[in-house]
């Protein structure tokens, strides 16, 4: 018992950034090198313009996804990618979702 006061818990190595649920579903539809685009996005994840475009500027500010515009034919076009940094981050949270798992499974194991 004195072993696991010493152990911190898994949900303190979580990471806010993808505390959205929009956030965390757009960083599992990026996978890696794929490249998608706004509206593609937008149909995925099942969310307005509006709500993307939040969590988009959001992993952008943390460097987790990289924006890119251009155009196709005449229309105006946004492409969202995950950066390696934003992989890591996002891997290293579904690591740490699945130790609070296991932590819960653990202790109830202990204490029966």
């Amino acid at each position: 018992m004195a072993e696991d006061a010493q152990r911190s818990h898994p949900r303190l190595r979580l990471d806010d950034s993808f505390a959205s649920a929009i956030r965390f579903s757009l960083m599992a539809a990026l996978e890696e090198d794929l490249e998608l685009d706004f509206a593609t996005l937008a149909g995925i994840l099942q969310v307005s313009d509006s709500a993307l475009s939040k969590a988009i500027s959001a992993l952008e500010h943390v460097k987790y996804v990289k924006v890119r515009k251009g155009h196709a034919g005449r229309r105006s076009r946004t492409w969202v990618t995950a950066t390696t940094g934003g992989r890591l981050a996002f891997n290293a949270h579904l690591d740490a979702l699945h130790a609070i798992v296991d932590y819960g499974s653990g202790a109830a194991a202990q204490s029966q």
